[in-house]
């Protein structure tokens, strides 16, 4: 599964340029497309929506049960 996210990666963000001027506008590329793909990405198998959204009610579960401990 990671093989197949680093090889998305590398086809949309890191190939897309010839060249880059430096490390930092990596980092800034790479931190804008994992932004994009957590919180932004439709997913299919999930109903179309981003897998934050999906996650929300899970993570709301889990500070409750933590809050009511």
């Amino acid at each position: 599964m990671a093989e197949s996210i680093i090889g998305r990666y590398k086809t949309e963000v890191i190939n897309k340029r010839k060249s880059w001027k430096s490390l930092e506008d990596v980092e800034m590329a790479t931190l804008q497309w994992v932004g994009w793909y957590n919180n932004r990405r439709l997913m299919g198998p999930i109903g179309y929506i981003p897998p934050a959204e999906k996650e929300l009610p899970h993570w709301q579960q889990h500070d409750g049960q933590a809050n009511a401990a």
